[in-house]
């Protein structure tokens, strides 16, 4: 047993959010025996009884559960480690309290735990008057606790103390001058391990340098909690990557390394396996370090390739992916297996774990077997007006290309394939700095040039795009309901941001890069990149929580209304869509399809007799042919596998665009619809048009359940009104119509309110801060 433990390696749950459930604490600990670990340890910062309410005992039921884990951890050969966090409220000089923690640990112990450890992390770095009186620093007051804690529970072989200044960053005035750390490591009995994070809370690498002065300073070897794979700070993204930045030398100047991953319990399937695949590694090279004839082979020498590491545990996930298991791993009632007419039946406590994974909460418990049932996908929906149906996509192993999976959710790094496709946007950025740098009007080749480099770069960026929304789709078609329920999140806000941002680029292209306008257009467009911050601080050493979201965080920051996040919150459905969708620049030939929309919209409630019936295209040039005639470039189009099925269009310059109307399409209608069946729209006010002074129209068929790529579709128009300059947008409705009220009061971006009546219209208005 000493031989085993004497390097402890797992996982650590110790993340902010849901506690994962037993029964996936179960499952993390037949991975761990798989892939050769031998350690976990138990601090999940939410659970009450572990840190807010850390002096209440387990009840009779909850102890039975913990001890069932504890034996669980102990069948699969891993050491339990009990932690407690009591820093937030403790006394350190009230007696009561401490007989208090001595209770709880006891407790714990009594059920078979035989490790331990006390957090002093993320707590006030003060003491109360109390204690004050009592001790002379902070550190003295935690060091004679744990002492005492130690010593009462009979020196275990595992007791850890976490201190906190738990990394480099977090020292005063730094490591090696910290008073606090010499306290610990001068006063700390030497049967107590300390926990260290790195040189910060997120350590992007470990280096033996650093590891070898903490050591000297703390009087011990440390123990990693290592935050590699941590998500709780942000919650638009999960890390998939292989563990790495931890070279295996290391292992002679660690106590061990216990991984805190991804919230997420089915996102930390690689992070976990790749673990194991270093642990491994070291072993051998204490194993092979001995031979001095350099006879041992790269692998026998212990190196650790991260990659080959993640094509291993690609393959082993492939396999878990394929298999049934419901949301949570959620397992039937063995009496509920023999029926076949009975739905899953699960109590109400379990039931909202399942409608709640979009807060990423963790829900119950196994895997069930290859014959259980699985939870329906989503329904096919039905239209008017000949949109035939399509249904849901058949079910199994996705066929997820690692490559996809590997380089989008990599830890404390870009990687490649978001490099590449970040590049586009920041060309922008360099494009308009080298156009505004020349003192000269460029030559046409020159700018030919640019311009060509600048469309290679985003017909690359379409294909990335691409790729990330047949990911979404692919994911989709999982059986194994708990890696879906839990990765679905990410992949749904990816895609959306993903719709978003590959529709912009095509709109750049197709609109402002294009032959029928002058390059100053071009030019004078991209002000904006140069104000966004996260691309001037890119490559700056910070923690990871400075940039979040993300790729999808990264394109909101790059694009022009980036400090606006209302705009890009995407609540994901409860069960997730299979419906693909794709926004893209209005074209010629789109017209007769949005003109459909139009008639399908407002079309039902009239009278056969009525003029519109007589003249289909009345209801397209009223409402949606001027701003398409005379305005194209600010029209969005979007689709699903059947066709069209929503469009956004706008106008820039409001007072431009009605004095067109006046003197070129009012004429046309007049003469194309008979006297009177065609409303000619009513002037503005400057009052309006002053701070409003672009016009936005969205409509989008009622049979699109998918609310958020409505909001994309709004997005991409706002986008384009911004980068050219507008402050401020409105749309018109009739009295009657609710359409755009609804449908931008839930976009939730817009400063909305209702004006004073314009001839008869209301207005509904929003700024572009």
């Amino acid at each position: 047993m000493e031989e085993r433990f004497g390097f402890l390696c797992g996982v650590v749950e110790g993340f902010y959010g849901r506690p994962w459930s037993m029964e996936q604490r179960k499952v993390l600990f037949k991975w761990l025996q798989r892939w050769g670990l031998n350690t976990y340890l138990y601090g999940p910062k939410d659970d009450l009884k572990h840190r807010m309410l850390w002096r209440e005992m387990y009840s009779e039921e909850e102890a039975v559960h913990l001890k069932a884990l504890i034996q669980a951890a102990h069948a699969c050969g891993l050491q339990f480690i009990y932690a407690l966090s009591p820093g937030q409220d403790i006394i350190f000089s009230n007696s009561y309290d401490v007989v208090l923690l001595k209770r709880k640990l006891r407790q714990v112990a009594g059920l078979g735990c035989k490790a331990f450890a006390i957090l002093f992390d993320d707590i006030a770095h003060t003491l109360c008057q109390v204690d004050k009186d009592v001790f002379s620093s902070f550190a003295h007051a935690q060091v004679s606790v744990a002492n005492e804690i130690f010593q009462y529970l009979e020196e275990p072989c595992t007791f850890l103390f976490c201190p906190t200044e738990y990394c480099n960053s977090l020292c005063y005035p730094s490591l090696a001058k910290s008073a606090y750390l010499k306290t610990i490591g001068e006063e700390l009995l030497p049967g107590i391990g300390v926990i260290w994070t790195g040189t910060k809370v997120i350590s992007k690498e470990l280096t033996e340098e650093s590891i070898k002065e903490v050591q000297e300073v703390l009087q011990r070897r440390p123990l990693i909690w290592d935050n590699l794979h941590a998500n709780d700070y942000d919650s638009k993204i999960v890390f998939l990557g292989p563990f790495k930045g931890r070279p295996i030398r290391l292992g002679p100047h660690l106590q061990g390394l216990l991984l805190n991953p991804n919230c997420e319990f089915e996102a930390n399937f690689i992070p976990v396996h790749t673990l194991g695949s270093w642990f491994r590694s070291i072993h051998r090279m204490r194993k092979y370090s001995a031979r001095s004839d350099g006879s041992a082979t790269k692998e026998e020498s212990g190196a650790y390739c991260p990659e080959d590491a993640l094509c291993r545990a690609l393959q082993d996930w492939t396999e878990e992916i394929g298999k049934s298991v419901l949301p949570g791993r959620q397992t039937l009632p063995v009496e509920d297996k023999s029926s076949t007419n009975s739905e899953p039946k699960m109590s109400e406590k379990q039931g909202s774990h399942i409608t709640t994974r979009w807060s990423h909460c963790k829900s119950a418990i196994d895997g069930p077997e290859e014959d259980c049932e699985i939870p329906k996908g989503p329904q096919p929906y039905h239209s008017s007006e000949g949109r035939p149906s399509v249904p849901c996509q058949s079910k199994g192993a996705p066929d997820i290309i690692p490559n996809e999976t590997a380089t989008v959710w990599k830890p404390c790094e870009i990687g490649e394939n978001r490099e590449q496709e970040t590049q586009v946007l920041t060309q922008l950025d360099s494009a308009s700095h080298e156009l505004e740098a020349s003192h000269e009007t460029p030559g046409l080749d020159d700018l030919h040039l640019l311009v060509d480099e600048w469309r290679s770069r985003a017909l690359h960026f379409k294909q990335e795009c691409d790729n990330l929304l047949h990911l979404h789709s692919r994911i989709i078609k999982s059986t194994n309901q708990a890696f879906l329920y839990d990765i679905y999140p990410y992949v749904w806000d990816v895609r959306n941001t993903t719709l978003l941002a590959k529709a912009f680029v095509l709109w750049l292209d197709g609109h402002v890069l294009s032959d029928n306008h002058p390059f100053g257009s071009w030019r004078n467009c991209f002000h904006w990149c140069r104000t966004i911050a996260s691309v001037d601080l890119l490559g700056v050493e910070v923690e990871p929580w400075v940039f979040k979201g993300g790729i999808s965080g990264e394109f909101q920051m790059m694009l022009p209304l980036g400090t606006s996040p209302e705009l890009f919150t995407h609540p994901p459905p409860l069960f997730p869509a299979s419906q693909s969708y794709n926004i893209r620049p209005f074209a010629s030939k789109d017209k007769a399809e949005l003109y459909r929309i139009c008639r399908e919209l407002h079309h039902k409630s009239l009278d056969p007799s009525h003029s519109l019936r007589k003249h289909p295209d009345l209801t397209g040039d009223s409402t949606a042919g001027p701003l398409l005639h005379l305005s194209p470039e600010y029209s969005f189009i979007l689709e699903d596998d059947r066709g069209l099925c929503g469009y956004a269009l706008g106008v820039m310059d409001v007072k431009s665009f009605v004095k067109n109307c006046e003197t070129t399409w009012f004429p046309a209608m007049r003469e194309k619809y008979p006297q009177g069946s065609y409303t000619e729209k009513a002037t503005y006010p400057d009052s309006l048009l002053y701070h409003f002074p672009s016009l936005v129209h969205v409509e989008v068929l009622p049979d699109v359940l998918d609310s958020s790529v409505a909001r994309c579709l709004a997005t991409c128009l706002l986008l384009a009104l911004k980068v050219n300059g507008s402050q401020g947008v409105f749309c018109e409705m009739l009295p009657t119509d609710q359409l755009h009220l609804e449908f931008f009061t839930k976009l939730g971006f817009l400063e909305i309110f209702r004006s004073d009546t314009v001839h008869h219209e209301d207005i509904v208005l929003g700024r572009l801060l």
